[in-house]
């Protein structure tokens, strides 16, 4: 068999993997030398790439080093920096999905330019240049929008916000945060209670606004509730709803707000809204 397979010249092998998905590739260089010396063809790894892969290139932040597409495929595969910074570009190396990050300052957030309400600041741990971080506020909206047409087509897609809650937070699991991803006439709705780790502080807050805020909660919109979930880079996020990205070119408006409590709360740390694919 493996014979027959050397057999056949390797522009022809070529064009057979990139019918395949980056997977695949990198399994069949395994098999055989021409499989190998095919697997690293330009033609295989173009076809990987997203069809606006070359302007994505051009407006990223700082160059990438690379002489094949291959080496480009690869590179792409970890987060860059695009658009002066304010967005993040990826590509899920199985099979060469896309997921865009928009950093805090690409977002809408509600009197985020009044420095009596929000501040903006660099840290270490975020790889946009600012993020937001709420002092006080009684009204928490935070909006995003992205184009399905900068999308891997056919892919259904969750939106995640990307945050920190401080150890000085305060009064932001009064009341059930609500969620939505809107697509067309497509929407997706949940609800969050943004919880502080400290949980002895959670109890007295409890404790103390009981009465309050089971009124408060008969305001919110029922949704499915979402729960906050650590990340590897150190980050916690929520899933604020989920979409399908298909051929058609769709604006897909997202959002998180908690807009109907009226009381004050502050300590949440803004870095973004992430668009990925969802793991199938």
């Amino acid at each position: 068999m493996e014979g027959f397979i050397d057999m056949l010249p390797e522009e022809c092998v070529s064009t057979i993997l990139s019918f395949t998905c980056p997977t695949d590739t990198f399994r069949s260089s395994m098999v055989s030398s021409i499989f190998h010396s095919a697997a690293e063809s330009d033609v295989v790894w173009e076809r990987f790439l997203p069809d606006d892969y070359k302007d994505v290139v051009s407006r990223l932040v700082t160059p990438l080093a690379f002489t094949t597409k291959k080496e480009l495929f690869l590179c792409l595969c970890n987060p860059v920096l695009i658009d002066g910074g304010r967005k993040s570009f990826k590509l899920e190396r199985l099979f060469g999905k896309i997921s865009y990050m928009l950093s805090a300052r690409e977002l809408s957030i509600a009197w985020g330019n009044d420095p009596m309400q929000w501040s903006w600041k660099s840290i270490p741990q975020s790889r946009f240049t600012e993020v937001a971080e709420l002092r006080t506020t009684c009204w928490l909206e935070i909006r995003g929008k992205i184009n399905t047409q900068i999308l891997s087509p056919m892919t259904r897609y969750g939106v995640y916000l990307i945050m920190k809650i401080s150890n000085r937070a305060y009064g932001l699991d009064s009341i059930p945060s609500e969620m939505l991803v809107e697509v067309g006439n497509k929407v997706c709705n949940g609800m969050t209670h943004l919880r502080h780790e400290d949980g002895k502080k959670q109890q007295m807050e409890c404790l103390f606004y009981r009465n309050r805020t089971e009124v408060l909660r008969k305001r919110v919109i029922e949704g499915t509730e979402r729960f906050l979930s650590e990340r590897e880079d150190g980050w916690m996020e929520i899933e604020l709803g989920e979409f399908f990205s298909s051929e058609s070119y769709e604006e897909v408006k997202m959002s998180l707000m908690e807009v109907k409590g009226y009381q004050l709360k502050g300590g949440l740390i803004i870095e973004g809204i992430e668009v990925r694919p969802i793991d199938s």
